[in-house]
């Protein structure tokens, strides 16, 4: 009896291990070419991972880079990854009109984004990308401005009680409130007035929710739904009850924003100044989703909310890493802060709103962000998958593979950067980048940021006006880069802040 069920034991494992072989075995004959660690059967390379902490996942990717080269495979269980930094594939990948789809990690955002722009694919994908570009117009963007003058304007008295020219301070949430603002002024055309009530229920949902998909990020066993919710109840729990918050705010927005243009402009001005007495009426990103159509239908609430909160979310965290760590930069360079100032006192006006074009003028500034994007690209990696065979420069890789681009490590690369640890504005002055899929903070081709132009001019407004008021000092620990969807420091982002003896 014991040796029949030694038998049935043995027959089971060798059977588990031929149908592994058997699974994999096309996947790694087309790869043969390419480096990667060697993989265990079934585990794959899954152990090389464990126990790593999420402050040295960056060393992690870095050791591996360099021991497989620019562009090499693992596997994560069952999953064939294959991670290139080579701006010559990442070109090929990313400026096709076809490989288009996000990989399976971003399935993690559905319970909260759906499938909105960030996350669609195919003719959805190409049918909203058509709806939502006019949102960037440019004079569409003119309004936004006087947005970002307000907020930062805000900003400045918010950190006022903290420049004491000797205490550090993590800018990091102050940046985000700042963000959250923004976005959703500028996305759905409400004020939440974040930075003055953070702890209301919209902040703090949104807040739990970017928390804990961090978390199921870097934990992989966490991006499991079925096992996430068995081990992590009470995580889970949380995360329903937030974006249950944040679906039935952007709910009702839209709600009232739709019968609002039923009714007719009369209605709708009058309640847009019941809420906000002597603004101006700007065209938000949500009444264009209103306004559209699809085939001659309009959008529905839930294809609106989707992508409303995939701007909220896209909106405020990525802009908010950028603009926390282009200030630590400039913290710790006293000379491109010099330049910072003489530019800005030449080229704004005190006491003036600023204007689209005014910020058009600030080119050391847009020096200094690019450059700051170069070393803290704000999203660090993207992903593609592959439903088909790809070729790439005469290499295969296989059907069902998660393609990564690395972003952070590309533009870090000394084959395209000079002494690319170095904080030097001054190599955008005449954009000396010798391959154009080398620098890439916004992704390419297609799929690239719909909303970098407004990215760009929110940083230069905040950053053009913390300076006008402050002198950023190099006070508090290095940031500890943190891998993730949007790129964040393990310790905060800190620098010591001075009121300026004449403020502009």
């Amino acid at each position: 009896m014991l040796s029949l069920a030694l038998f049935l034991v043995v027959s089971a494992i060798a059977t588990l291990f031929l149908w592994d072989y058997l699974t994999r075995k096309r996947r790694n004959d087309m790869l043969h070419y390419m480096p990667g660690p060697p993989a265990l059967p079934l585990l794959g390379n899954v152990l090389m991972y464990r126990g790593l902490k999420a402050e040295q996942l960056m060393d992690f990717i870095q050791k591996n880079r360099d021991l497989y080269g620019t562009m090499y495979r693992v596997w994560v269980l069952k999953q064939l990854a294959v991670f290139s930094t080579d701006p010559r594939d990442i070109e090929i990948i990313l400026s096709s009109p076809q490989h288009i789809t996000k990989n399976n990690l971003y399935e993690l955002l559905h319970c909260w984004l759906g499938t909105g722009l960030l996350m669609s694919t195919g003719k959805k994908w190409h049918t909203r990308r058509k709806i939502i570009t006019p949102a960037f117009h440019f004079k569409i963007l003119e309004q936004f401005v006087e947005i970002f003058d307000q907020q930062s304007s805000i900003l400045v008295e918010q950190l006022r009680k903290h420049a004491d020219g000797e205490t550090p301070i993590n800018v990091f949430p102050f940046i985000c409130l700042e963000a959250l603002d923004i976005i959703a002024e500028t996305s759905m055309g409400t004020r939440i007035n974040a930075q003055m009530n953070p702890n209301l229920p919209y902040v703090q949902a949104v807040t739990d929710v970017t928390n804990i998909m961090i978390t199921r990020f870097i934990n992989a066993w966490q991006r499991i739904e079925w096992l996430y919710r068995l081990v992590k109840p009470s995580m889970a729990k949380k995360q329903d009850l937030a974006i249950q918050t944040l679906h039935k705010f952007t709910d009702d927005i839209i709600q009232k924003r739709r019968q609002a243009l039923i009714n007719g402009p009369e209605t709708k001005t009058q309640e847009t100044n019941a809420d906000d007495v002597g603004q101006k009426q700007r065209m938000a990103l949500l009444d264009v989703l209103l306004q559209a159509t699809v085939n001659g239908q309009p959008l529905s609430n839930e294809d609106i909310r989707e992508e409303v909160d995939t701007f909220m979310f896209e909106g405020h965290d990525t802009t908010t890493s950028a603009i926390s760590f282009c200030l630590y930069e400039i913290s710790r360079d006293a000379r491109v802060q010099k330049l910072l100032l003489e530019e800005i006192q030449d080229k704004l006006s005190p006491g003036k709103p600023t204007t689209q074009r005014d910020l058009g003028e600030l080119k050391y500034l847009e020096c200094v962000i690019k450059e700051s994007l170069r070393m803290h690209p704000p999203v660090p990696m993207i992903g593609r998958w592959f439903h088909e065979d790809v070729e790439i420069r005469g290499k295969r890789i296989p059907a069902g593979t998660n393609f990564t681009v690395g972003i952070y490590f590309l533009m870090r690369d000394p084959l395209y950067f000079d002494s690319p640890n170095e904080f030097r504005p001054e190599r955008f002055l005449n954009d000396q980048t010798t391959n154009p899929y080398a620098y890439i903070p916004f992704s390419a081709g297609p799929r690239n940021c719909i909303g970098q132009k407004f990215a760009v001019l929110e940083m230069k407004s905040t950053i053009s006006k913390l300076l006008q008021h402050y002198e950023l000092l190099p006070l508090g620990p290095d940031p500890l880069p943190l891998m993730n969807i949007v790129l964040r420091s393990v310790n905060g982002v800190h620098l010591g802040l001075r009121p300026r003896k004449i403020a502009m």
